[in-house]
């Protein structure tokens, strides 16, 4: 299991830094973690179940709270404060940011959405 040294959040740019053990450093958008979020809400109960999560461009962490030690809890300033991001989750977040985000971003033009920062 990896496990974070540091997890540090920036308000102002929207970003988790998460550093862990063995050395690999990775910088998440709120964003992502939102639409990403590990709970039956976003994740649904199964595969193919995931509810796609639009609006979310300029949501923020407005807290981080710790689950024994293996995971947080992250409270988003929409409401949404359900999911545990264990260690593994969150480096493989990490791992593949950019494939998760290329996901999404087709998922919303499937849905005919436009994000407001792409406007």
């Amino acid at each position: 299991m990896q496990r974070p040294i540091s997890i540090n959040l920036h308000k102002k740019s929207r970003i988790l830094e998460i550093r862990f053990e063995e050395g690999a450093a990775f910088e998440l958008s709120c964003e992502l973690l939102r639409i990403k979020s590990p709970s039956a809400e976003v994740s649904g109960h199964g595969p193919g179940q995931e509810v796609l999560q639009l609006g979310k461009e300029d949501v923020n962490i407005t807290e981080i709270e710790p689950v024994g030690n293996y995971a947080i809890k992250l409270v988003f300033d929409d409401g949404h404060d359900t999911g545990l991001y264990t260690w593994n989750y969150l480096y493989d977040l990490g791992l593949n940011r950019d494939w998760y985000w290329q996901k999404y971003l087709q998922a919303l033009k499937d849905a005919g959405y436009r994000r407001k920062r792409d406007e």
